[in-house]
This record gives C-alpha cells, structure tokens and sequence, in this order.
C-alpha cells in the first residue's frame, strides 16, 4: 500500500510473453487479475520455484502465496517448487508434474477456498517413484545466523542453516519428497485452529 507498482513487458524478440512487475508474487497476481487481463483466467500457477516448499516453510513461502491470492480471488491455483537448492535443477520433470496436475485440476475443480502446493523431487523422470497426496508436515529447517562485518565495519546477520527431514509419516509433504515422489499436498488459507476454539472460549474472559 505504501510502495508504487510497475510492469514491464517481457518479450522473446517481437512476441509478449507476458509481464515482470517489482512487487511480491502476491502483487502479481493482483495486478493481472485487476489490471493486465480483460477476464480472470481459468488457472493460475505460481512457480516453478527453486527449492522446495514443504511443512514449515510454507507459512514463509511466496510462490505458495501466489496461489494462495489466486485462491481467495475465486480463481483454482496450484504451487509448484523443485526440490533443490542447488543447480543443476532438472525443470523439465518438475514442467511435466506441474501441467500434468494443471489438467487434473481442470478437469475435477477445487474445493472453495483449497489451493494444492506441489513439490517435485529434483530426479530424472524415470527415478521419480510416483505421486503421494500429502498433508502438511512438522519438518523445520534449523537455522543459525552468521555475525559478519561490512567494509565499513558495521555488522551484519546472514542466515544459514539446512533443512531437516523430521517427519517419519510417509504421507507428510517432506517424507514424501525425501523419498522420491512427489508430494501433492492440498491446503487452506484459513488458518483458524477449530479444534481449539471451544476449550477457549471456556477460559474465564474479561476485558
């Protein structure tokens, strides 16, 4: 709200491939659905995001946010992340994951307000061992930050750290990928923690 938005075209010699804007990828979405496009589109997918976005991290996550715009938008989404950090990535396995799931998506629809956050294990088509339907696991990356100093003598943080399959559950996002398969995961923007909401009403209230 407080910072101007541009967009410049992206061409591939005279064609418009589309548009790159300097706002987050929520802001993208914004800005095609309100301003760019002359009708909401039938699908939109955010990614292929370079690493993965499973457990967690999801909560921090901007390609998932994307869709996650998309969503409340009324639009049908899909998030998809490649499970490296480091190249080579092998895209052409995760761009055949992510239409192949466009189309099922498609063709079925979502639930209202479901969204579905697709990781793709970062392997040669012919070691990927399948697709598991997953829910959100508890993996957490461990993370330490390294105290430095700038040239001019001030300091600064840089975050480190790795992430840590925790989750033993095969049908949890991080195991499934940390297996070879790839994980489809459907999730939610209510965030809302129903099972608590009576237990605290019960709580003795009083502003």
């Amino acid at each position: 709200m407080l910072t101007p938005l541009r967009l410049k075209e992206f061409r591939r010699g005279r064609t418009l491939m589309g548009y790159a804007s300097n706002g987050t990828p929520a802001d993208c979405v914004k800005l095609g659905v309100s301003s760019v496009f002359e009708r909401a589109p039938d699908l939109v997918v955010s990614g292929i995001n370079l690493g993965s976005n499973t457990a967690t991290n999801v909560i921090y996550s901007g390609t998932v946010s994307a869709a996650t715009e998309a969503r409340i938008l009324g639009i049908p989404s899909i998030a998809v992340s490649l499970a490296t950090f480091t190249r080579p990535a092998l895209w052409s396995p995760a761009a055949v994951v992510g239409r192949r799931v466009a189309v099922r998506v498609l063709e079925h629809g979502l639930p209202p307000k479901v969204l579905l956050n697709v990781n793709v294990p970062n392997l040669p088509r012919s070691e990927i061992r399948g697709v598991r339907v997953t829910r959100q696991g508890d993996s957490l990356f461990q993370e330490s930050y390294a105290l430095r100093e700038d040239p001019r003598g001030q300091p600064y943080y840089w975050l480190a750290g790795s992430f840590q399959v925790s989750d033993e559950d095969p049908y949890t996002d991080a195991r499934a990928l940390a297996d070879g398969f790839v994980s489809i995961t459907p999730i939610t923007f209510d965030l809302t923690a129903h099972g608590s909401r009576e237990a605290i009403a019960t709580w003795r209230w009083r502003i």
